[in-house]
């Protein structure tokens, strides 16, 4: 696990591990003022407010999370977060990786084909149950007693998730305009090269003062934030196979390394060196 900062009342920390076989990630954290800034993760989130109120922004509503009460993200949503109180809020997260937690849950379902899709009608919920399963397979991942202990309490969150929200309607939400579509589109495919608004422009077939309203409009983030958030997330995962900070910056289309610390922090609360030396055990090869 990684502690930012010696875990006092009175300061911020946040713990981070991750489990190999699966690649869930697990995050325990405590913040008193400002967390996050707006930014999306390609995985599945569930988590569980544990003490104070955590408020954030999501799906266009300010969501106020209080103790006990079950936080849901699908990939791709963009949020932020901040603490409400001088006290602050302390978080309990697991991060899943989509793909593992469809073929988990069609497992347990024992679907032999097809998979099991995920989708979570409301971002704040309460589930007792699934709350308690959460903290224990978080501590199971950041000290397991064993890696059979691990995977029972990995094996028992995807269990009440799949009863849950397995299979569960898609609620209809703002539909995304074509050019707002496109640039995306165009941004997921090039989000490496030095991509201008012009650009993007041409690919949505608008100019880019329209392009700039219909793409915040749609998601949340206008084309320069999606475009980062893009880049991020792609070096969040080339981080976690061991590539070094400076080779990930530059397969990215970051400026450099110091230009994409900045980013990485002010969205996942840590350093790429740390993700990268948590994900893998390697040291900080500047260090070395």
């Amino acid at each position: 696990m990684l502690g930012i900062m010696a875990h006092t009342p009175t300061t911020d920390w946040l713990d981070f591990a991750r489990d190999a076989r699966s690649g869930t990630e697990a995050v325990r954290a405590r913040f008193h003022a400002h967390a996050y800034d707006p930014h999306f993760h390609d995985q599945v989130l569930v988590g569980v407010t544990e003490q104070g109120v955590q408020q954030f922004r999501c799906r266009r509503e300010i969501h106020r999370s209080t103790p006990g009460r079950m936080i849901f993200m699908e990939p791709g949503e963009t949020h932020d977060g901040e603490a409400t109180a001088a006290d602050g809020f302390t978080y309990a997260m697991l991060y899943f990786d989509p793909a593992w937690l469809q073929q988990s849950a069609s497992l347990y379902a024992e679907r032999q084909t097809g998979e099991t899709v995920f989708h979570f009608p409301r971002t704040l919920d309460d589930d007792a149950p699934l709350a308690q399963a959460v903290r224990m397979a978080r501590r199971q991942i950041a000290s397991p007693e064993s890696r059979m202990a691990r995977d029972a309490a990995l094996d028992h969150v995807v269990a009440l998730l799949a009863q849950r929200f397995a299979g569960a309607p898609m609620e209809k939400g703002i539909r995304a305009p074509r050019a707002a579509k496109l640039a995306r589109e165009a941004m997921d495919a090039g989000f490496d090269g030095d991509l201008g608004l012009d650009d993007l422009a041409a690919a949505a077939g608008t100019d880019r003062f329209r392009l700039t309203r219909a793409f915040s409009t749609a998601y949340d983030l206008s084309p320069h934030a999606y475009l980062v958030q893009r880049r991020l997330n792609r070096a969040r995962l080339l981080l976690s196979r061991g590539e070094t900070p400076a080779a990930v910056a530059a397969a990215t289309g970051f400026a450099d390394q110091s230009h994409m610390g900045r980013w990485f922090r002010r969205a996942f609360g840590m350093t790429p060196a740390a993700y990268r030396r948590l994900c893998t055990n390697l040291p900080d090869p500047r260090a070395a």
